[in-house]
């Protein structure tokens, strides 16, 4: 799977692939894409010599990878023929994984209020959860698919989402800020969608050809109310990197993973 120096890298996905909150901004990346020049991408074209193409942006799905949205091409329009790396690591926005872990934790005057309420309890809802996680899986596979269309040289590699909620969470005290869904213990709900998650990616790598990389697994002890964290807890800023997101160890613990897949 060694990459030629010099080769072409693409980098596509969400918040959790750009790094808001990590200084510096990559030069030239929209304020708004969060786009940090010491994400994983980064780091790893930096260790291999390749050329990157960072177009990972803050608040992503996969339709927007494979479609674009108002103003903004599709990610996958970066890939051209030459390219010999494509990274991706979304889906969390499309089944609201991150979205529900954020509003749930809000300050308790913000998080009461109906509208935020009826958010939480929307992403939640198991058969809407359901029919979230069949629309990625069919967006991940007609990714690759396209991928391979347009990039047939090119080593794909599905990037799982590092831990965020301790393993054993539903009986962490220090969770309970994320117990305010109307539909019970948020801290269940958001460990079955990571594992859903590291299950969805998995299968589609091996459907599609493409490869997967198990940060999840891989982070485990390093959950975000560990001794040595990789993710954030929730904070009211993006200092530092942002809450639920990567810290600069845990884009520097992916990109040593994935430096070491490649080599």
């Amino acid at each position: 799977m060694a990459i030629a120096r010099g080769s072409a890298y693409v980098a596509m996905g969400s918040s959790f692939a750009a790094g808001p909150g990590l200084k510096p901004r990559a030069a030239g990346a929209p304020r708004a894409s969060g786009r940090s020049a010491n994400n994983y991408a980064h780091l790893v074209a930096s260790r291999l010599g390749l050329t990157l193409r960072d177009v990972t942006f803050s608040g992503a799905t996969t339709d927007d990878i494979l479609r674009g949205t108002k103003g903004r091409a599709a990610q996958l329009d970066a890939v051209t023929s030459d390219t010999r790396l494509v990274t991706i690591t979304a889906g969390g926005n499309d089944v609201g994984y991150l979205p529900a872990l954020t509003l749930s934790s809000l300050p308790w005057p913000l998080r009461a209020l109906p509208g935020i309420r009826r958010r939480v309890a929307g992403f939640t809802d198991p058969a809407k959860t359901d029919e979230r996680f069949r629309a990625l899986s069919a967006n991940l596979a007609s990714i690759l698919r396209e991928l391979h269309s347009r990039a047939p040289e090119a080593e794909i590699v599905l990037v799982d989402y590092l831990t965020i909620l301790p393993p054993h969470a539903n009986s962490d005290h220090r969770l309970n800020v994320l117990r305010a869904s109307p539909r019970g213990d948020l801290t269940r709900w958001g460990g079955d969608v990571a594992l859903r998650l590291t299950e969805t990616f998995a299968s589609v790598a091996a459907a599609e050809g493409g490869v997967f990389l198990n940060v999840g697994e891989l982070s485990r002890e390093h959950h975000a109310w560990s001794n040595a964290a990789w993710t954030r807890r929730f904070h009211l800023s993006l200092r530092g990197g942002a809450p639920y997101h990567p810290d600069s160890a845990g884009m520097a613990a992916v990109a040593d993973m994935l430096v070491q897949r490649l080599e």
